[in-house]
């Protein structure tokens, strides 16, 4: 009855326009592919909208019904499971002596599904990426071709880009999940590029609408050539921008999932990366595996001026 009472109250607060997000929760994975239609608010320019609303595509017969609930309640047994077990389903003995962990290794298909591949086509560019396999199923490649030329639309100015970024984790029931990674000071990356510079994204799930678009960089320079190259980036050294500026107000990542006086701050929901250095032409990045690394020699905290709010008088 309470559960009852809950919904309706939060479908009368939010209106008729909103409802689905209400919803969402119980039927999350029925509506994950409408939803992520819903959430997406750009347009091209001259483009009609969609007559027809996205979750009228929506399948819902029982027996795909029973199918999913299956699946969420079997990975909800794991994930209470792991939570038992401690952090990241590891003893607490292991989690506090662990001094690297490998996110992501690339040894299959099945963990390139994890990744999504993204360009300016998106916004009606001409630039073009690829990602598969590399040799001996040995890491992924990230290749294609970068074209800086602007789409006619008469609002778009600036164009050139091509990314890659890891699919955030969802737990049972189409719930948010957020890495921890207050372990660890610094990313750990084997690659081998062709010698442009990339941009390394950490996206985070804030808590203000108006911080959806807040991302922590730092940059990624390849030097080209047959060797591989293992490139650690402190977590200090990101810093903060906004729609590809950088902001002046900056603060450190939160590594862990905290809560600070009922006010949820910026999680960290996935990772990836971003060419867009304004020279047409190819590109290539091959990636063996990305983890973490505690650096017991780097103590920094934060490399760059922080100020300070409402200063003392």
């Amino acid at each position: 009855m309470a559960l009852t009472i809950t919904l309706l109250n939060g479908a009368y607060l939010h209106g008729r326009c909103c409802r689905h997000k209400v919803l969402h929760p119980l039927l999350g994975p029925l509506f994950s592919n409408s939803m992520s239609k819903l959430y997406s608010s750009y347009r091209r320019p001259g483009s009609q909208p969609e007559k027809k609303p996205s979750w009228r595509n929506t399948d819902l017969s029982l027996k795909k019904s029973i199918d999913v609930l299956k699946s969420q309640l079997s990975l909800l047994r794991e994930e209470t499971k792991d939570y038992l077990t401690g952090p990241g389903g590891h003893t607490f003995s292991q989690y506090m002596l662990e001094q690297t962990r490998v996110l992501w290794a690339f040894r299959s298909q099945e963990d390139l599904n994890k990744w999504v591949i993204s360009s300016d086509v998106e916004i009606g560019g001409k630039s073009e990426v690829y990602l598969k396999l590399g040799r001996n199923n040995q890491g992924a490649l990230l290749y294609g071709t970068l074209n800086t030329e602007v789409p006619r639309d008469g609002e778009t100015k600036y164009s050139g880009y091509c990314s890659m970024r890891a699919k955030p984790p969802v737990g049972s029931f189409a719930r948010k999940k957020y890495y921890d990674w207050s372990n660890f000071n610094s990313l750990y990356l084997r690659v081998r590029g062709d010698g442009r510079p990339w941009m390394v994204n950490i996206y985070t799930d804030p808590y203000f609408s108006h911080q959806k678009d807040d991302l922590y960089n730092y940059f990624m320079f390849t030097r080209g050539g047959p060797y591989w190259e293992e490139i650690k980036i402190p977590f200090s050294k990101f810093f903060l921008s906004s729609r590809g500026r950088v902001q002046d107000d900056q603060h450190p990542i939160w590594l862990d999932k905290a809560i600070v006086m009922y006010v949820s701050f910026n999680q960290i929901s996935t990772l990836g990366f971003t060419i867009g250095d304004k020279v047409d032409g190819p590109f290539q990045l091959e990636i063996d595996f990305i983890g973490l690394l505690h650096d017991r020699a780097h103590t920094e905290e934060f490399a760059y001026e922080m100020y300070e709010k409402n200063p003392r008088v």
